[in-house]
């Protein structure tokens, strides 16, 4: 009987200590302090993130519109070299832009003036090394701070029948008449790959495919 009781004793102490710490709110405001801080911490971390890749996107599109000017500006002066069939500059002029054609004048000249199928050994692939100078036909330099070089070269040419004018056209070939059918001149087409790059960074680039009619 004297066992019974003191057995019964040690499970009423149990229970009421198991009932004090439940009941304890010592130390909550300290648990939901650090649940706010960790909260406010995620948040911030999340907003920097943003904000940071924000930053970093805006200027990776900058970047690369200046890049994308710079093929666009490259097009047109390929354009004025197909249009003359060659160097349309004076040494003085080509020296401003560092203008170089480094294309044979034989390869030049039949990816001017012939179909793909007649270029011989002239490459026609679509690849553009700058470090290698087979690879590409002309480079030259645009702007400054930064300065971009611009590669151009001819991959394909569609082979038409227009010339330049030659001061011939209805007068001094033929006597003009009523029944005379104008012959239509039929355009070449030449696809152009074009590669411009930042000197300073190289990884600032755009390459452009062109199709050109002349």
């Amino acid at each position: 009987m004297k066992l019974f009781s003191i057995h019964k004793s040690g499970i009423r102490a149990f229970e009421l200590c198991t009932h004090s710490v439940l009941r304890n709110d010592k130390g909550i405001a300290l648990v939901m302090v650090m649940i706010l801080s960790l909260i406010s911490l995620v948040t911030m971390s999340g907003l920097i993130y943003m904000i940071t890749s924000g930053t970093q996107v805006s200027g990776i599109e900058k970047r690369y519109s200046t890049a994308l000017e710079a093929g666009k500006s490259g097009r047109d002066i390929a354009s004025q070299v197909f249009s003359s069939r060659g160097n349309p500059y004076s040494a003085a002029q080509a020296a401003l832009i560092n203008f170089n054609i480094t294309a044979s004048s034989t390869c030049l000249d039949d990816k001017l003036n012939k179909a793909t199928i007649d270029w011989g050994t002239c490459d026609s692939s679509l690849t553009i090394d700058p470090s290698s100078a087979s690879t590409y036909d002309m480079t030259f330099q645009l702007g400054n701070n930064p300065t971009y070089s611009v590669y151009a070269k001819i991959v394909d040419t569609v082979e038409g029948n227009s010339s330049a004018d030659e001061g011939l056209i209805k007068t001094g070939v033929v006597a003009s008449h009523p029944g005379e059918v104008t012959v239509m001149k039929i355009a070449y087409l030449y696809t152009i790959e074009i590669d411009s790059e930042n000197i300073a960074n190289p990884a600032e680039r755009t390459k452009l495919s062109v199709l050109y009619q002349y």
